[in-house]
């Protein structure tokens, strides 16, 4: 009877001892988050070192950040990952990757609060599958003490005197690199593979990603680059310089709206939707001017030095539908072209 009782408290500290690790676990998940992001967000000037704090001491949960790269190699990632998802949040993915997250099945949607303040033509996802927390229009900037009188039109942009002058994304694996090929489709239709092979003489290179094409630019390999419509204000704001300027061009400027959403498989699902919640609140969108330069989606009080930064009249968009359907085909298209002999 003694053996028998023995082994019954034996069994019954087991199962206490088990069940405690487990809710310990349990508690462990909820206090953390992982991150996908590029590596302008994570970076020393973007917005993670200001925003991912607030977040941390608003909720005692940890963020555990992962830098992919490009917002491109940050969906390859997560798309690759899909069976076996370690992170929990992507951010950076725009209106013209949702064909592809939504197609891919990477995300689960939510619908956060404060969803109401965002603008409804900012809401390029009405499945919720990806919310918007930023945007701007892709532009060619340029440096005024190089370029006297800029290209005011993609087919200016063709103009021999700019030989060797502009510095692109790769639309592979660049959001603006991709931004700049769907603006250049919108604009010239099925001409777009002619446009693309005409102006691969004034291309000087095309990066990888924003980060490096951008840093190319403003370490003077070349006067010109496709960026956004808000870069000119991280100069006046920081540098205390005017002479880069941005563009608005005849034809229209390609407008971009980034999101964030939760992976499917999310290990941390609740913390998950604690930062969707918290991107829409005013501690994070006043921390986007400054540090992601772009326009939060939310109205808010903004830095004199937008001044700079206008806002296109004329935004051009292509339609998800279009983007899903054709994606690969303009890819392969602006891929030919720009190899072409």
């Amino acid at each position: 009877m003694k053996k028998s009782l023995l082994t019954v408290l034996c069994l019954c500290m087991a199962v206490s001892v088990f069940a405690g690790g487990s809710k310990e676990k349990a508690a462990s998940d909820s206090d953390k988050l992982v991150i996908y992001a590029s590596d302008s967000f994570l970076s020393e000037w973007g917005p993670a070192p200001v925003v991912f704090p607030i977040f941390e001491k608003k909720y005692g949960i940890k963020i555990e950040s992962r830098q992919v790269g490009s917002t491109g190699e940050i969906v390859n990632l997560a798309i690759m990952n899909k069976e076996n998802q370690t992170a929990d949040i992507i951010i950076g993915a725009d209106n013209n990757l949702l064909s592809t997250v939504l197609k891919n099945d990477i995300l689960v949607p939510y619908k956060p609060e404060g969803i109401e303040k965002v603008k409804d033509d900012l809401l390029f996802d009405k499945t919720y599958h990806l919310i918007p927390y930023d945007y701007s229009f892709f532009a060619l900037v340029y440096d005024s003490n190089k370029i006297k009188n800029p290209p005011k039109s993609l087919d200016d942009l063709l103009k021999p005197e700019y030989k060797k002058s502009l510095i692109v994304m790769d639309p592979r694996t660049s959001s603006p690199g991709l931004g700049f090929l769907m603006w250049t489709v919108k604009c010239k239709g099925e001409g777009y593979k002619e446009y693309w092979k005409k102006l691969m003489p004034n291309i000087l290179t095309v990066s990888e990603g924003w980060s490096s094409g951008y840093g190319l630019f403003t370490s003077g390999e070349a006067p010109m680059v496709i960026s956004y419509t808000t870069s000119p204000a991280y100069h006046v704001e920081y540098d205390k310089i005017d002479n880069i300027k941005t563009v608005l061009f005849d034809d229209g400027n390609y407008m971009q709206t980034e999101g964030v959403g939760i992976l499917k498989g999310a290990p941390h699902m609740e913390a998950a939707k604690k930062f969707m919640d918290f991107i829409l609140s005013e501690d994070f969108q006043s921390e986007i001017p400054l540090t992601n330069w772009m326009y939060p989606v939310i109205d808010i009080p903004m830095p004199d030095s937008y001044k700079s930064a206008p806002v296109s009249d004329k935004p051009l968009l292509l339609d998800a539908e279009d983007i899903d359907k054709n994606l690969d085909s303009w890819l392969d298209g602006w891929l030919k072209s720009t190899m072409a002999k």
